[in-house]
């Protein structure tokens, strides 16, 4: 059977763009600023309540929360909180369903004020 010089070039040309792909976001973008919010005590009410509000409220608070997971209330938020729910989806941690369903994954930045937040015993402040 012979091939065609044209099949080749056009299978070589395939080839070679599927094979240049790359998606490392650190490097097509530049690594992220630094977090520097995540010095000193981590506040509920100024920083954590305002990542809560912007990725998990609309979904997860009033008559029907989605999941039966409420949110939207300092004892919800820490009940969500103290039994690694909260860290393991917006980490989109093995085990646990990724948050915020149908978006994108938090920022480094914001998982770490979550995190440190619930380090420190998840206070009411």
């Amino acid at each position: 059977m012979k091939i065609s010089s044209g099949l080749i070039v056009l299978i070589a040309g395939l080839v070679g763009l599927t094979a240049c792909y790359y998606d490392k976001e650190e490097v097509l973008y530049g690594a992220p600023p630094p977090c520097t919010d995540t010095t000193g005590t981590i506040s509920y009410t100024t920083k954590v309540v305002p990542i809560l509000q912007m990725s998990c409220y609309g979904c997860h608070s009033g008559a029907s929360p989605s999941g039966g997971q409420a949110m939207g209330t300092y004892t919800a938020d820490k009940t969500m909180a103290q039994n690694g729910k909260l860290l393991g989806t917006i980490s989109h941690a093995t085990g646990y369903s990724p948050m915020p369903k149908g978006g994108s994954k938090l920022s480094v930045c914001n998982i770490a004020i979550v995190r440190k937040w619930i380090q420190a015993g998840a206070p009411n402040n």
